[in-house]
């Protein structure tokens, strides 16, 4: 699969020739410090917010080639290469999950029912190299313009950290940004790629009921609220799809239903709590009023009082024409044609989709699958990466920048710098 963007001059091609040169040695230089930190920080998880000591590692080690690095008040850090043109940003995310490990490796996680069951220790060691491989074609003096790493915390919390680091002033002066996320059923050696939605809109539901309790002989003398429960569960997604737009391709599932301890009780209160999920942005923007007036439609005729407690989470990823154009190109100048392959549509949440919101760029889903192997599942506690995409991931995120940055559309964007 192969999407190009309009052919640079000469003058780009080789500067972009020989960066490439240099993104690959320097990369396969430190593949195996990579390999090790990929270890080391999976070993030691963080949850979101509290990415401490997974913050120093990766900014003692920028410092060291030196990138200007600004650590953030929590957790999380800029950094940045190059020192006039245009900006170009790439970010990897660094929280775990409450997810116990169930791998055998030598390094599985150290910290009780915490683990990197989402891949962002590859993120993060993946962006390292990626600012290694940078400092390197800088110092070369093939690099026409900035990058800034965004190292973001807290990707597995709603709304998501990276509105955090906008309002740290992450994307100041950014033309484009780009990003990578592990696909546990993509071979490693891979890249998935697609133009336009990527993921899906995610918010958390959660409905809390309270009517009058009584005797299951006597419902005519109660609220009814295990009924008008089972009534919320069932019609609301239904009713919904008639809602909203269909293509929009909306869908509530309900992760907890709870109501009542006995069998001959109505109880007075009970709680569902669910998903909301949807492939557009208008959509998106319509479904919390939509879903709190059906909510109050569905229980009313019970007299069952509802509290709705609606969290927006994450807007769609939607990937821009010319970031995928140049984002492929550069799988292909690393991996071969055969290494750029589709993927799908997914109705997943990725808080990538904030930075979307504000510049035009592109994510690319990072193959972590050994061929012949098993298929794993994001958010599990057996998920197992081959290693051999975090050196990948680097020279993907490196040579996408030096692609960027060399293009002739690209345009600076006026905006601060990273300082110490």
């Amino acid at each position: 699969m192969s999407v190009s963007p309009e052919a640079p001059s000469d003058e780009h091609s080789d500067l972009r020739s020989d960066a490439r040169r240099v993104v690959a040695a320097t990369v396969d230089a430190c593949e195996p410090e990579l390999i090790e930190m990929r270890r080391d920080l999976h070993a030691h998880p963080e949850l979101s917010w509290n990415e401490v000591r997974t913050t120093e590692r990766i900014a003692v080690r920028l410092e060291a080639v030196g990138l200007r690095v600004r650590r953030l008040p929590r957790s999380g850090l800029l950094a940045e290469v190059g020192d006039s043109g245009p900006l170009v940003a790439l970010r990897a995310d660094l929280d775990a999950l409450p997810v116990e490990d169930r791998t055998t490796e030598p390094w599985a996680s150290t910290v009780s029912g915490v683990a990197h069951a989402c891949g962002h220790d590859v993120h993060a060691s993946a962006l390292t190299g990626a600012g290694l491989a940078l400092a390197e074609v800088h110092r070369a003096g093939l690099l026409p313009g900035r990058v800034r790493l965004l190292f973001q915390p807290a990707e597995e919390v709603m709304p998501g950290g990276a509105l955090d680091l906008m309002a740290q002033g992450a994307l100041d002066g950014v033309s484009r940004v780009f990003g990578l996320h592990c696909d546990p059923t993509i071979d490693v050696g891979e890249v998935g790629l697609r133009e336009g939605p990527l993921t899906g809109a995610a918010d958390a539901l959660q409905v809390d009921l309270k009517g009058k309790g009584g005797h299951t002989s006597r419902p005519h003398l109660t609220e009814d609220l295990t009924f008008a429960l089972g009534k919320l569960v069932t019609e609301l997604p239904a009713i919904l799809s008639r809602r909203l737009d269909p293509r929009a391709g909306v869908s509530v599932v309900w992760g907890m239903v709870r109501a009542g301890a006995t069998h001959n009780v109505i109880p007075a209160t009970g709680r569902v709590a669910g998903t909301v999920r949807m492939l557009d942005a208008v959509a998106w923007a319509d479904a919390e009023r939509i879903i709190r007036e059906l909510v109050d439609q569905i229980v009313g005729p019970y007299g069952v009082a509802a509290e709705i407690t609606y969290q927006q989470g994450v807007p769609p990823v939607v990937n821009e024409h010319l970031a995928t154009a140049l984002l492929g190109r550069s799988i292909e100048a690393v991996l071969g044609e055969e290494g750029h392959v589709p993927t799908q549509q997914s109705l997943g949440g990725e808080d990538f989709g904030w930075y979307l919101d504000r510049v035009p760029g592109a994510m690319g889903r990072l193959g972590t699958r050994t061929p012949g192997g098993p298929t794993y599942d994001l958010h599990q506690g057996d998920l197992l990466v081959d290693e051999r995409a975090t050196a990948i991931g680097a020279r993907v995120l490196a040579q996408v920048a030096v692609e960027t940055l060399g293009h002739p559309s690209d345009q600076a964007v006026p905006g601060g710098r990273v300082t110490d």
